[in-house]
């Protein structure tokens, strides 16, 4: 059914209308030959808008040259678009066609314009934080402080020695390399959470949980972080893992009781066993001296035995010689020796032989008595001390 401008109607039914609703016009410029609007005509809009793009050129028509012209006002402002600005805390990462062309450092950069080249700029010096083990839930209900919220399917892990503890930490971390963080891996932040816990889990198998509780947080928190980034390094993920710092580190809340119990007593174990040790310590020592003190007294009274046995025997070697030399001067003399070691702490009364026989001896009883110390009364038996009268 075709529109017929010959006879100013529509072939076909609708009650002689158009296909815009409205009935055919006459031909006249009054159109009072058809009883109704004609449709729009293309030509006549195209040339409308023709009129008013002359009103903006010069001259009021458009030419070659005007043509030319707004075609490089145009690619200017589109060379324009390249500009870009990095900030301070900033990477900036040009893409060209999609694929990584460049890393730019803060300033004003340019590239070249889209399509062909966009840009990316992460933030590469803030320090990022990934919680494991629990989530901080800020300021509750104005209470002051920060509420936290325990993920045990985290914290809980196996230790060495077949124990289980409850371990909360943190990771900080920042961008190193932004080509490789944006594209090498797809949620950085997830991934490094999962390296960390799995890493953490490494670590604390291989130790006990005496270690892990007291001494060893230090170790458990450096070799966690180095093994974490030497996995995020396999994987190209751009980041650098600044601190792992332990939050909490304590036996479940099952058990924590029984296990409070254990340690106190391994501490009396181990004062039990300090105790001990100062005693040997002090005992042994002493024992060890007064053995060599005794060594050294057998020691001496050996050389003081050998010593005096060679003197003697030197000695009677000399006089044995004397002896074979003078009998007589010898026997006499060791007869004189002899007495005078049994009489010297005696009392003695010497009468010479040759003063006569008139002489009446006179012993002093009185005096001897004194002096002489009491003896039992059954005793009989002469004093050694008792005088002796040589006639």
């Amino acid at each position: 059914m075709p529109w017929s401008n010959q006879g100013g109607g529509w072939q076909g039914g609708g009650g002689g209308r158009g296909p815009w609703g409205q009935g055919p016009r006459g031909n006249g410029p009054s159109g009072s030959g058809g009883g109704g609007p004609n449709p729009p005509n293309l030509e006549e809009l195209l040339r409308r808008s023709q009129d008013r793009f002359r009103q903006f050129m010069p001259g009021g028509s458009v030419s070659g040259r005007g043509i030319l012209l707004l075609i490089l006002v145009a690619i200017a402002i589109w060379f324009g678009t390249g500009f870009y600005r990095v900030d301070t805390d900033e990477q900036g990462v040009v893409l060209r066609f999609g694929k990584v062309h460049a890393v730019t450092e803060p300033g004003l950069r340019y590239r070249l314009p889209w399509p062909i080249e966009s840009v990316l700029t992460p933030k590469v010096t803030t320090v990022n934080r990934e919680e494991i083990g629990f989530r901080s839930l800020g300021d509750v209900a104005g209470r002051g402080g920060t509420q936290q919220r325990d993920v045990p399917e985290e914290s809980l892990m196996l230790t060495g020695d077949e124990n289980i503890v409850d371990i909360d930490f943190t990771v900080l971390w920042q961008v190193k390399n932004a080509g490789e963080y944006l594209f090498n891996v797809v949620d950085p932040s997830r991934t490094i959470k999962q390296v960390a816990e799995s890493a953490m889990r490494e670590v604390v198998g291989k130790n006990n949980i005496q270690f892990i509780l007291t001494d060893g947080r230090t170790k458990v928190a450096n070799d966690t972080r180095v093994l974490i980034q030497k996995v995020l390094d396999d994987y190209k993920a751009g980041v650098v893992i600044t601190q792992v710092a332990l939050q909490r580190t304590e036996p479940p809340a099952s058990v924590i009781d029984a296990f409070r119990d254990v340690q106190a007593a391994q501490a009396d174990r181990e004062r039990a066993q300090n105790e001990a040790e100062a005693y040997r310590n002090d005992i042994i020592p002493r024992a060890r001296g007064e053995a060599q003190h005794i060594v050294q007294q057998a020691e001496a009274y050996k050389q003081e035995a050998i010593a005096n046995a060679q003197g003697e025997a030197s000695r009677f070697s000399q006089i044995y010689e004397q002896y074979r030399q003078a009998k007589e001067v010898t026997a006499k003399r060791m007869y004189l020796e002899t007495m005078e070691q049994i009489l010297q702490g005696t009392n003695k009364i010497i009468i010479d032989e040759k003063s006569g026989k008139g002489i009446v001896p006179y012993l002093p009883l009185t005096e001897l008595q004194k002096a002489m110390p009491q003896q039992p009364p059954a005793s009989s038996s002469l004093s050694p001390s008792s005088p002796t009268v040589k006639r």
